[in-house]
């Protein structure tokens, strides 16, 4: 597997290495020691999955506040779709940043998202699944939202305004100068 740091050196995509044939191919999508070598003494929980129907779908930017943070560790297991992580660590040299990577079922590539990170994504094929990993279970009093397409941040989502297909809750949620501190920056 190939561990590269993005240009928020918290944020990992990780590529699988694949290995194929006649019948089609084999990965390995997690392998713990690798992952504890390269990333740290991480412990998932709890194994998510979403199906979303139509292209433009975003879901986020979510997370979870501490003591049930949750760390993600994201693939996209049909279809394809455009994987975003916002820090929002107050004290971080990139907070308000974001980094992003296109998943797809054909590239095999998994984002590693910490916690202390809002995470959404925007489907970018039909019948697209996302697969998630997460350290916490999850936890609805702690669960927390930062506006998809807030200014402030300027995410290049492959979708605008009306044209994304989103849920009420997301709508909804606070912009970056509007969300209360959340997570603290530990060098």
């Amino acid at each position: 597997m190939l561990f590269e740091r993005l240009t928020i050196s918290d944020v990992i995509l990780i590529t699988p290495k694949k290995f194929g044939d006649h019948r089609g191919y084999f990965m390995e999508t997690f392998r713990e020691n690798l992952f504890q070598e390269q990333v740290g003494l991480v412990h998932f929980v709890q194994d998510n999955r979403s199906f979303s129907t139509e292209v433009g779908t975003v879901r986020g930017l979510h997370f979870q506040l501490p003591p049930r943070a949750q760390g993600k560790l994201v693939s996209c297991a049909a279809g394809a779709l455009l994987d975003v992580a916002v820090d929002i660590r107050q004290g971080s040299p990139t907070f308000g940043q974001y980094v992003s990577a296109e998943l797809t079922a054909e590239n095999g590539e998994q984002l590693w998202v910490p916690a202390g990170f809002a995470h959404g994504f925007c489907t970018l094929v039909p019948d697209t699944i996302i697969s998630y990993k997460v350290t916490d279970y999850y936890s609805p009093e702690h669960d927390r939202g930062l506006l998809w397409n807030d200014s402030a941040i300027g995410i290049d989502w492959p979708v605008t305004g009306d044209a994304a297909v989103l849920s009420d809750k997301d709508r909804r949620q606070p912009t970056l100068g509007d969300l209360p501190p959340s997570f603290v920056f530990e060098k």
